[in-house]
């Protein structure tokens, strides 16, 4: 049900490389993988699912609204992660060199759909 969103975001982006959706339990809902040499999407998923935590904590006890939207850029990786709901985030890896602006353009128009079947 999600693969084409998916797909989308990861294949339509310079650089792309998997995305996958994800609770912040660490559970994976689906993933897609384009380039399956680089990255393990789900590995990934789970350890930043416990970071996204601790920033949705952070922002609730500095009453700094919801937490959106997160990027990091590592030598040999840059993710995006976007919350979906309170509960479930969609994450884009890609190069480093990958298009970052565009994959947050994807990221953003995806999201309605992805928000509709969770």
């Amino acid at each position: 049900m999600f693969t084409e969103t998916l797909k989308k975001m990861v294949d339509n982006v310079d650089g792309g490389i998997a995305a996958v959706i994800m609770g912040l339990d660490g559970i994976p809902v689906e993933q897609y993988v384009r380039v399956n040499d680089r990255i393990d999407v789900t590995t990934v998923g789970m350890e930043f699912s416990f970071i996204l935590t601790q920033i949705r904590k952070a922002a609730d006890s500095l009453q700094i609204g919801a937490f959106d939207e997160l990027s990091v850029k590592a030598e040999r990786l840059l993710i995006v992660v976007r919350m979906l709901s309170p509960q479930y985030f969609v994450a884009v890896a890609m190069a480093p060199e990958g298009n970052f602006g565009k994959c947050r353009y994807l990221m953003r128009l995806g999201a309605p759909a992805l928000i509709s079947g969770l």
